[in-house]
């Protein structure tokens, strides 16, 4: 499928099957879509001036998250893998065309689809801000609302650093996300939402693209900065556990495709060299690569802010859906329990939907995911952990797979005393 992605101002030949998206507006007719409607305006009211590039990163990430929810995965000849071909309007196309393979095979391998990336004039680049704001903190955190960024950002702030939150904001965690940046002692805080649209009666929900979005959300604030101004490199903090960041699949059934790989290192890597490319002053890092998210609780710094503030962050994969309550079931709840368990069982008061995972129906110990995890730990313990593995640590950009190897045997073990105290066989 073909999008051609631009601000109203911006006109390109379009083919039967084609999708319009009109970028920081309104749709133009019911048949066209839309993205980042009020982030133009939110940027000026703050008074922040991005770097030009960072303008022209933001109208590609807005295209490639409308494309995540506009093109469907079930309509692919293999169920899951999409043909997906973006024109998009940026004010620099002779520079971005040079680092379009690049930012597409970064592209698939977060998303495991197939893309075809062209720039073109026309971009939006707005005036500077008539009173220009350059805030003085020294980096970047993104802030989810989720357990691991607020242990991440009570971190950060605990270290001596002075972190801009930067969130997403969707439905169910905006509140929370204020609430931790109050509790935590943060002066600054962006919040921004894609708001992207789709004429389309359905949408795929899979959102393998929202962690650009969000990573983009971050290289916008970071160039603002005045420190940034100064030529000092900016960090932006992406703050993930390694067991959810490889994401390693628990089950032969359960292929890579089918995880996510928001803060994965492969895709960290591949998007850095973008951003390098792009001449952008920033660094991304996760501090907690090599971490469980168990020993992210352990070793947080300011554990009496944690453990009042705990409870109240988000990790539930179908959090909406459950109307804004942790499932208890999915595997980011697992990890989740299991970290609590690993910490502290008791400083758990999460209100979970199927909270006694050991119970023999299909909505507790048969459900799918808690099957998938029971199996991953069966088969460490019949086979070893290296053939679980399999290739999961191969790519190059793992790094220090010894280190990256024995976090994950330890995010194993940390999901084995979650089914073990529950009875999950």
């Amino acid at each position: 499928m073909r999008l051609v992605c631009g601000p109203k101002s911006f006109e390109q030949p379009l083919r039967e099957g084609d999708l319009r998206v009109v970028l920081y507006g309104q749709p133009r007719a019911p048949s066209e879509a839309s993205a980042g409607d009020a982030i133009m305006s939110e940027l000026r009211r703050q008074g922040l001036n991005p770097n030009p590039r960072a303008w022209d990163l933001l109208s590609i990430a807005l295209s490639i998250i409308t494309a995540d929810f506009a093109v469907l995965r079930d309509a692919s000849p293999d169920g899951w893998t999409r043909e997906i071909e973006l024109d998009v309007a940026v004010s620099d196309p002779a520079f971005w065309n040079t680092v379009a393979e690049d930012l597409k095979q970064a592209l698939a391998f977060l998303t495991t689809d197939r893309w075809k990336l062209t720039f073109h004039e026309g971009g939006v680049l707005p005036a500077p801000p008539k009173k220009v704001v350059m805030p003085q903190e020294d980096c970047v955190v993104l802030l989810s609302g989720g357990l691991d960024s607020l242990v991440g950002a009570i971190d950060l702030t605990r270290r001596g650093l002075k972190p801009v939150a930067v969130s997403q904001t969707v439905r169910g965690d905006g509140v929370k996300q204020r609430d931790f940046v109050q509790a935590i002692g943060l002066t600054k805080h962006l919040q921004l939402n894609h708001v992207a649209t789709s004429p389309n009666v359905l949408q795929e929900t899979s959102q393998r693209a929202r962690s650009l979005i969000f990573l983009t959300f971050g290289v916008v604030m970071a160039t603002a900065l005045e420190q940034y101004a100064k030529g000092k490199t900016t960090p932006i903090y992406v703050c993930e556990n390694g067991f959810i960041a490889i994401n390693p699949p628990l089950t032969g059934a359960r292929l890579g495709s089918l995880s996510t790989r928001t803060a994965h290192p492969v895709f960290l890597t591949r998007l850095q060299k973008v951003l390098d490319a792009a001449s952008f002053n920033v660094k991304i890092e996760n501090p907690y690569a090599k971490k469980t998210k168990g020993e992210m609780l352990i070793e947080c710094k300011d554990q009496i802010l944690l453990q009042t503030e705990a409870a109240h962050s988000t990790s539930c994969g179908r959090f909406q859906r459950f109307n804004y309550r942790h499932c208890g079931r999915c595997v980011p709840c697992q990890v989740r329990r299991a970290a609590f368990v690993a910490w502290d069982a008791e400083r758990d008061t999460t209100d979970y939907v199927y909270e006694p995972l050991g119970k023999d129906d299909e909505d507790h110990a048969s459900f799918d995911d808690v099957r998938s995890v029971a199996i991953a730990l069966a088969s460490v313990k019949a086979d070893g952990l290296d053939r679980w593995l399999g290739h999961t640590l191969s790519p190059l950009d793992i790094g220090d797979r010894n280190g990256v190897r024995g976090m994950l045997d330890r995010g194993l073990n940390e999901l084995g005393e979650l089914h073990r105290l529950y009875g999950v066989k």
